[in-house]
């Protein structure tokens, strides 16, 4: 039913983005200011076009128009709607002709249907997702510079990943880091920035790079998160950081370590048990009204054991206790503690990470004692 006073047409021509409207015979019944402007044509010269004449045979698009026309006859045969995701679009810029640029677009076309339940319009919607492809290929280079390139650690081999959650732009707040240090020695870090997206990114590689920086010449770890504690203090969105850093010595074979916030280390042993190194947690970054020492705690171990730490995307689930993602995570070193890092770390993930789109950023590092 058709609600008084509510006029319809000038609902359809405000809407935002590019929608028009076409007949179940593909001609165009229909078009916001929207759509047009992207056809780069009036209206007179759209309404009532047939849409196979849309585009000439040469014409760069015609290979788009015909996925589109396939599209349409599909809703209006089995009446569902369709979406053509993901095209890339030239198009010639009005002001400077022979100039083209790149766009992107997602398509979908869905059914309106009559009275009598057949198909009698459908709604081709256009929506232009080119900014969007540009963010994520500014975030995987600002990834990039952010983190560093796998490589060994010293003569120890190493193994480290990083996967975005589904709705991040392919870089967020995790970070990991391995820096070495004097001697036999080497730091590891990871941690998380509060929040998804560009923003949090920016905040990651200040506290990442300032942690790396500290490492080199604090005593320890729990100075080294001291240090960056109080830079912390300084940056917008850098509260509720959570980062666990190790020191690992090779000549005391020992790993000293401390932890703001952050889900603990694993030490998986020779004979196959996991130690979770927990017994220096304080707050995270910036929580505390004022400045207090860290502490930090040592564990030691054998030749040949493995270190894995991990931000809390990989164990975490929503509506589950978070020592059952432990418990997981123990399991999955304990059945891969053969396999080589790069091996071991794949093998995690595929065995951690829920199925489908995980829905928080993840960085995992490996590293063979």
């Amino acid at each position: 039913m058709t609600e008084p006073g509510i006029d319809y047409s000038a609902v359809f021509r405000a809407l935002p983005g590019a929608v028009a409207l076409l007949t179940p015979d593909l001609v165009y019944a229909d078009a916001n200011a929207e759509f047009l402007r992207i056809r780069g044509l009036p209206r007179e010269q759209v309404i009532g076009r047939f849409l196979p004449e849309d585009r000439s045979e040469d014409d760069p698009a015609a290979p788009l128009v015909l996925k589109v026309l396939a599209s349409i006859r599909r809703v209006a045969d089995t009446g569902e709607r369709d979406t053509i995701a993901l095209q890339r679009y030239d198009m010639e810029d009005p002001d400077q002709p022979g100039v083209w640029h790149e766009r992107y677009l997602n398509l979908t076309n869905i059914p309106v249907f009559g009275t009598d339940g057949r198909v009698a319009l459908l709604v081709h919607r256009v929506e232009d997702v080119t900014e969007l492809i540009r963010a994520r290929e500014v975030a995987l280079t600002l990834q990039e510079a952010m983190l560093p390139a796998p490589r060994p650690v010293g003569r120890h081999p190493a193994a480290v990943r990083y996967r975005p959650a589904a709705e991040a732009l392919n870089v967020a707040g995790d970070w990991y880091d391995l820096v070495d240090l004097p001697g036999d020695r080497v730091a590891v870090a990871v941690g998380d920035v509060v929040g998804h997206g560009l923003s949090a990114a920016g905040v990651m590689g200040q506290l990442r790079s300032a942690l790396s920086a500290a490492s080199l010449v604090a005593e320890g770890p729990a100075r080294a998160l001291e240090t960056v504690g109080l830079y912390a203090r300084t940056i917008d969105g850098a509260e509720n950081t959570t980062v666990a850093t190790t020191f690992i010595d090779w000549d005391t074979r020992t790993i000293t370590y401390s932890s703001a916030g952050h889900p603990p280390p694993a030490l998986l042993q020779r004979d196959g048990t996991v130690e979770f190194l927990d017994q220096a947690t304080d707050p995270p970054l910036g929580a505390r009204p004022q400045h207090m020492p860290r502490i930090q705690a040592a564990a030691a171990f054998r030749e040949g054991a493995v270190l894995a730490l991990y931000t809390d995307g990989l164990i975490e689930r929503r509506r589950e206790d978070i020592d059952t993602g432990l418990a997981r995570l123990a399991d999955s070193l304990a059945r891969h503690q053969a396999d080589d890092p790069e091996t071991l770390a794949d093998a995690m993930l595929t065995d951690l990470l829920p199925p489908g789109d995980a829905t928080d950023d993840t960085a995992l590092v490996i590293v063979r004692l």
